[in-house]
């Protein structure tokens, strides 16, 4: 199994995280809620995107339903602003 890939959250944009996922790596997001700083893992098992925060685990059906996760959630360099 590839190595996991650490990223701070806004590192990289959307597509160089799914690209990486495609990839069969685990994408682990390092991220600040509230002033505390916690690490979600990204990841897709070939049909089901996944991701696992410390609370709780989140699936995704496409790649579109996974996009949209990643920018609502801030994980990605992209604006979350509707664009």
């Amino acid at each position: 199994m590839p190595e996991p890939l650490r990223i701070e959250a806004g590192e990289l944009d959307a597509d160089a995280i799914l690209e990486a996922i495609h990839e069969g790596r685990r994408v682990v997001v390092t991220t600040t809620t509230m002033g505390a700083e916690y690490e979600v893992t990204l990841r897709h098992d070939g049909s089901t995107y996944y991701c696992d925060t410390p609370t709780r685990l989140h699936r995704h059906e496409s790649e579109s339903e996974m996009r949209t996760c990643i920018r609502n959630m801030g994980y990605d360099s992209e604006p979350t602003d509707g664009a």
